[in-house]
């Protein structure tokens, strides 16, 4: 079996399930996407690491990485191993004193992992064969997700013309606080954006 290269592409409300997101890998060098749908704090805890945001209290897949750091467990990559009946299976290597070891982990778990430790995602190429798509295929529902995307974008800026930076800064932080990250995302942009405005 031959391990193919993935990459984080995108997370995405899925229109399948409610509170449910898909968590779209791409392949590196190639045009196949593999999607998954993984829950809502999952997919909290893999884009506030891709967002370089920080929450206010370490999530767990923060406190692995501190724990493996702390005594020198290096994780060197994440692989896909296995899909059944529409579920896929993962493995996280780590090393340790020179010895490797494979953990069993759900893959949403073993993704939010490998962003935070800047680790290789693989599958293998049956897997992706079986449950790949083209990105063709998926334009059409990439456009319909696009145009949710704005409309909340649209709402949160046209709130923010009636608030300072100062106020916009307090929403921002009282967001994190409350783990709201996408909402603090989308509030992270409309200040970059005013700030870049005045610059």
């Amino acid at each position: 079996m031959n391990k193919i290269e993935l990459e984080v592409m995108d997370i995405t409300p899925s229109g399948s399930a409610s509170g449910a997101y898909a968590l779209v890998l791409g392949e590196v060098g190639g045009n196949r996407r593999l999607p998954i749908v993984i829950g809502g704090n999952e997919a909290q805890a893999i884009a506030i690491e891709m967002e370089n945001m920080t929450p206010s209290r370490p999530l767990t897949h923060d406190l692995f990485k501190s724990f493996a750091v702390s005594f020198n467990i290096d994780i060197e990559e994440i692989i896909i191993y296995n899909l059944v009946e529409g579920v896929f299976f993962a493995r996280i290597v780590a090393v340790l004193e020179g010895r490797k070891h494979e953990i069993d982990s759900r893959t949403s778990d073993a993704v939010a992992i490998a962003v935070r430790f800047k680790c290789p995602i693989y599958c293998y190429d049956f897997i992706l064969d079986r449950a790949g798509v083209s990105t063709e295929s998926l334009e059409e529902g990439e456009d319909s997700m696009e145009i949710d995307n704005e409309k909340e974008a649209t709402a949160i800026a046209e709130k923010a013309e009636d608030l300072s930076l100062d106020d916009l800064q307090r929403m921002l932080e009282s967001a994190i606080d409350r783990e709201e990250y996408e909402r603090a995302s989308k509030l992270r942009d409309e200040i970059q954006k005013r700030k870049s405005s005045k610059s």
